[in-house]
């Protein structure tokens, strides 16, 4: 059984449908502040597909106890890191399911979660920082794994991203909610030249306890890094040696984190 719900702020369902391996809801009114969405599984420990609003890609939820609850973004704060689209007006369609053991099973980007919010909500894989620039949420943390990779500007969308507020211990950690096995990480480093600087040096923890450091260059593309395999809980991205140039302004638009599901 999935069952999905919009509630109020007070707790009271506005909609609600459960299914057996999928449901949906049709929700032809605005949402109001405070509204959140909620997504309920008998099994802990779940792998849903999911995609709460037309205007976020679908996304391979872990599901680490039996409930996910997503606040829906309304405020203009909050919204200047999301598509204008994503939950306007009065015409609504959300849908989760169970994700298939392809979808699973397959090597791909862990890290990938464009549902992702600030808080911890239940849902995995989830971003956190030590560190996000103004509390603003275009330098949130979970702008590093929205599947989003604009990195020729700043600030609102599309060129959201995890902003470190010259803070020179800055650090994010990609939380998968379970143990994963990964070989490869790839880093788009914001590059909004000359208002950013870069990072020529990184250190990837793992929880393991072991680490890899990279070197970075000042480039637009995906910097990739092969490692070998590791079996872990979460990645660490620290230790960031800024660039000796006149800009204050280093940060990462995206953190990519390729490999399979251990657990199932």
């Amino acid at each position: 059984m999935i069952r999905l719900a919009i509630k109020d702020a007070k707790g009271n369902v506005k909609k609600e449908r459960a299914g057996q391996e999928y449901t949906y809801l049709e929700f032809v009114e605005e949402y109001q502040a405070g509204d959140r969405i909620e997504v309920t599984v008998e099994k802990a420990n779940s792998y849903l597909m999911a995609q709460l609003d037309d205007a976020l890609a679908p996304s391979l939820i872990f599901i680490k106890g039996t409930e996910w609850t997503y606040e829906v973004p309304l405020s203009e704060e909050l919204r200047q890191a999301y598509s204008p689209k994503v939950f306007f007006g009065n015409k609504h369609y959300l849908s989760v399911r169970y994700a298939t053991e392809d979808e699973i099973n397959r090597y791909q980007n862990l890290a990938l979660n464009p549902h992702d919010q600030k808080k911890v909500s239940g849902a995995y894989p989830h971003a956190e920082a030590n560190v996000e620039t103004r509390n603003d949420s275009t330098f949130f943390a979970r702008n590093a794994i929205d599947g989003m990779v604009a990195n020729e500007g700043h600030g609102s969308y599309p060129y959201q991203s995890w902003g470190i507020n010259q803070q020179k211990d800055a650090a994010i950690t990609i939380e998968f909610g379970r143990t994963v096995q990964v070989d490869k990480v790839a880093l788009v480093l914001r590059s909004d030249y000359p208002h950013d600087s870069y990072w020529t040096q990184a250190t990837l923890e793992f929880s393991d306890g072991s680490e890899e450091i990279t070197a970075l260059e000042k480039v637009y593309e995906r910097q990739y890094f092969e490692f070998e395999k590791r079996s872990v809980e979460w990645v660490r991205l620290k230790n960031l040696i800024k660039a000796e140039d006149e800009s204050p302004f280093p940060a990462l638009t995206e953190i990519e984190i390729y490999g399979r599901n251990m657990e199932q």
